[in-house]
C-alpha cells in the first residue's frame, strides 16, 4: 500500500465508541450519556457502525428495527467536521443499507429537521423521499420523514 494512502475502515463498533464520536458532531446539541443509547436500543435488533482511520473515530451511524416489520429505521450518525466530503457518510450509509437487505429489511426510514438541508439533500441522492413530515418547535426543527425500499421499489402506502 501506498504509505501517502491509507484506508478508511467502516466496522461494527461498541456503544461507547458511538458515543465518543456522538460528542464530537456540533451539529448534536445537548449532552448525552451511553443510558440514551442503552435506553433507546433495548430489547431491539441493531446495528452500530462507526468509520475509523488509524485508530481516529471519524463518524458513525446507527439503527434499529422499526416498530413495522421488514422497516429498518436508521437513527442517527454523524461525520467530523473535519472528515466530511471524504464519502464516509456514503459508505456508513451503503454499509449500513446493505447489512438491513442481508437481515430481511426492505425498507430504510429516518427523520431529519428542516434546518439540516445537507441530510435532507444526501438523502435525496441516495433515492429518499419525503413521506411524512411534522411540526415541532420552530419552522427549522420540523421534522422530516425520509425513506426508501432497499431494493428500489416505489413506496406505497
Amino acid at each position: 500500500m501506498d504509505s501517502e494512502h491509507h484506508s478508511i475502515v467502516i466496522r461494527e463498533a461498541s456503544l461507547e465508541e458511538i458515543l465518543s464520536v456522538h460528542r464530537e458532531i456540533p451539529e448534536f446539541q445537548g449532552e448525552v450519556s451511553l443510558d440514551f443509547y442503552k435506553n433507546r436500543l433495548a430489547n431491539k435488533s441493531y446495528l452500530a457502525l462507526v468509520a475509523e482511520l488509524e485508530g481516529e473515530l471519524l463518524g458513525f451511524k446507527i439503527g434499529y428495527e422499526g416498530e413495522t416489520p421488514k422497516i429498518f429505521y436508521s437513527w442517527m450518525g454523524g461525520v467530523k467536521p473535519e472528515f466530511r466530503k471524504m464519502r464516509i457518510a456514503e459508505s456508513l450509509a451503503d454499509y449500513q443499507e446493505k447489512w438491513a437487505l442481508e437481515k430481511g429489511f426492505d425498507t430504510v426510514y429516518f427523520k431529519t429537521r428542516n434546518r439540516f438541508s445537507d441530510m435532507i439533500n444526501f438523502a435525496f441522492k441516495r433515492g429518499f423521499q419525503i413521506v411524512d413530515f411534522f411540526r415541532k418547535g420552530d419552522v427549522e426543527d420540523f421534522r422530516i420523514v425520509m425513506m426508501k425500499k432497499l431494493d428500489g421499489s416505489k413506496i406505497e402506502f
